[in-house]
């Protein structure tokens, strides 16, 4: 499939002046979804692919071609450009160069890599950060790795949680001298840091787990082109089958149980009326 196009979409959104919300993404259909209500951007996080794929936790025990499995399914059904959450590449820089070259196979728009050591080392309580020289290598065999350019590659960082926005600040100039197309923060939730940030880096932001900084508008101010939201999708999806679940082994008629989803809203995003014309075309 030709995922060019979308890549392209993905960088414009970057080097606008807006900050979106991406929808969070966890299969096929809630990529149709995402299309449906009108977000523009897709993001599928590590934590709900965990959970997807493996109905684990987000303790790093997922492969990479459990994420790229994930990736190209997505990619395939929906037609949004993808935000794919890379973790730490699943290892060193040459292991970052596989993901990379697998994850622009599935049809990633942008892959995040970030500097944090993962999986949790033995006997560790707090989060530990590989070295910055360690995260430049890794964002340099990303960007080589690349072989299409429209590509994005954004540098993650979480040390601002951890060790405050200087630290974050260091890292992401280092980061932005090797190239990558943007950078990814966690942890940064006062006004005060993300305007400090704003005016030590030239690349599009893009922020998860920022608190109170919710405003798009504001947010677009200071570069920040991604906000993201918690990942309510995937918990909402898991709630009302677990409620549905229960309820039927437990003797509830199923004409008794509303789950709110209609015949022609399932047709619309399954794609029935092109199946159905595929069907009349090909099979008859």
């Amino acid at each position: 499939m030709y995922w060019t196009k979308r890549r392209e979409k993905f960088r414009a959104l970057m080097e606008g002046n807006r900050c979106v919300n991406p929808g969070s993404v966890y299969d096929a259909v809630s990529a149709h979804i995402a299309a449906h209500v009108g977000y523009e951007v897709m993001v599928l996080p590590g934590s709900i692919a965990s959970m997807a794929v493996l109905g684990a936790p987000d303790v790093v025990v997922m492969t990479l071609s459990d994420l790229a499995g994930l990736t190209h399914r997505i990619n395939r059904a929906g037609q949004l450009p993808l935000l794919v959450d890379a973790d730490h590449g699943f290892g060193n820089a040459l292991n970052v160069r596989r993901t990379i070259e697998e994850l622009e196979t599935a049809g990633a728009a942008a892959i995040t890599i970030e500097d944090t050591i993962l999986p949790k080392p033995f006997g560790s309580e707090t989060m530990a950060f590989i070295s910055l020289e360690e995260g430049i290598a890794k964002m340099e065999a990303a960007l080589d790795a690349r072989q299409d350019p429209k590509l994005s590659i954004i540098a993650r960082t979480n040390v601002a949680g951890v060790f405050g926005i200087d630290e974050a600040i260091r890292r992401a100039q280092a980061y932005e001298r090797t190239g990558v197309d943007g950078l990814f923060f966690t942890g940064i939730t006062q006004r005060s840091d993300l305007e400090k940030l704003s005016n030590e880096t030239t690349l599009p932001l893009s922020l998860v787990h920022s608190g109170n900084l919710t405003d798009l508008t504001e947010l677009a101010k200071l570069h920040v082109r991604i906000r993201l939201q918690p990942h309510l999708p995937f918990m909402a999806a898991m709630q009302a089958t677990y409620e549905t679940m229960k309820a039927l082994n437990e003797g509830t008629a199923p004409s008794d149980i509303d789950f709110g989803s209609s015949e022609d809203l399932q047709d619309t995003l399954l794609d029935g009326a092109a199946y159905k014309n595929w069907t009349k075309q090909f099979l008859s």
